[in-house]
């Protein structure tokens, strides 16, 4: 979070053309420069009341979903957002995704209790419409269909996670996406899911 207000701040201070220059993530420029990845997956645009949110977002739900299933799960979900996303944003010619990022991380938890009712904004709504009702709202906002496509995105890499995690093992597929538990002994204290799909059994 604090990597995304930083990168918020500096786009007020050098204007938009100057900050996509420095931050987006283009095919051009990824060789020379691969710490694009992180300020793409990082920037969530100028301070604006949408940003502002977004950080909100991901700092309630970032946090909610690190507690459920433990710091190594959580970050592993992070690099396999960056990594998938990365691929999504190329072929869309999205220059940053870390709306994405937010709306992958409410998809993934809204698949651990999708029905239980959660606040959301001055409405109580099922746990599973919330990636869906942000989207809604960043339409409604910005008045165009483009702004639902980085929420498309972040559901699209979001199930992919939950498929692999979840889904896939049940089915007797193999349990591949996990933190190895060297790192799981460094990282982990306890996730209420901490050993299921990286994350424990319930």
């Amino acid at each position: 979070m604090t990597i995304c207000g930083t990168l918020s701040i500096l786009s007020l201070l050098m204007g938009e053309e100057l900050s996509q220059g420095l931050f987006a993530l283009t095919p051009q420029t990824l060789p020379f420069q691969p710490w694009r990845f992180v300020t793409a997956a990082s920037f969530l645009g100028p301070p604006a009341i949408s940003s502002l949110m977004s950080i909100y977002y991901l700092y309630e739900y970032g946090s909610n979903l690190e507690r459920t299933f433990g710091t190594s799960t959580f970050l592993l979900f992070l690099l396999s957002q960056v990594f998938l996303l990365s691929i999504l944003s190329s072929l869309f010619m999205t220059p940053f995704f870390a709306n994405s990022v937010v709306t992958a991380m409410l998809h993934v938890l809204s698949r651990q209790m999708p029905h239980e009712s959660v606040k959301w904004l001055v409405f109580t709504v099922p746990y599973w419409t919330l990636p869906f009702g942000l989207m809604a709202a960043d339409v409604l906002q910005q008045q165009s269909g483009a702004a639902a496509l980085p929420h498309v995105m972040g559901i699209i890499t979001g199930h992919f996670y939950h498929f692999h995690t979840k889904i896939w093992p049940r089915m007797g597929g193999r349990e591949w996406l996990k933190p190895p538990d060297w790192v799981k002994g460094r990282l982990d204290e306890d996730g209420i899911f901490k050993g299921e799909g990286g994350g424990g059994k319930k």
